[in-house]
């Protein structure tokens, strides 16, 4: 996939010195945030269309990713949320120095369930953030496109 177009960096610039750290480094600096490790996702805006970047917790079975949209439990859906749903075929992924092309889809049911576990598993706090919230927080299973 042809990632064109301009990138505009977060504007929490922690995130944006977090993402830059990661990949100038090649995933090897800013692996890790509250001590788990973390991936470096890139999105389209949905509404700007320019490219976007964020560092999430690292959640995975191995081949897929879950990007859990938590955003600490606020009342409201990260913006990156929007940009999956515009754009879910248009999502790259960073774990450490490998850089994969990827489709999101929202989980529902049994399968959210599963992979909510797995979240859970991989930083407890999203448990916590789940109660802070009357929203069902959103998560969406990355699988690679070949």
């Amino acid at each position: 996939m042809a990632w064109e177009g301009e990138y505009e960096p977060n504007p929490h610039n922690w995130v944006a010195d977090h993402v830059a750290r990661y990949e100038e480094s090649n995933g090897n600096k800013g692996r890790t945030m509250n001590g788990r490790p973390v991936v470096i996702l890139t999105t389209r805006g949905a509404k700007s269309g320019k490219i976007r970047k964020v560092p999430l917790m690292r959640v995975s079975d191995g081949t897929r990713y879950a990007a859990v949209a938590s955003l600490g439990g606020a009342p409201n859906h990260p913006v990156w949320y929007y940009n999956l749903v515009a754009h879910p075929d248009e999502v790259r992924l960073q774990d450490g120095p490998v850089v994969k092309e990827y489709r999101a889809r929202l989980a529902e049911g049994a399968e959210r369930e599963e992979w909510w576990e797995r979240a859970v598993e991989a930083y407890h706090e999203y448990a916590d953030y789940q109660k802070k919230t009357d929203r069902v927080i959103p998560l969406f299973v990355l699988e690679p496109v070949d």
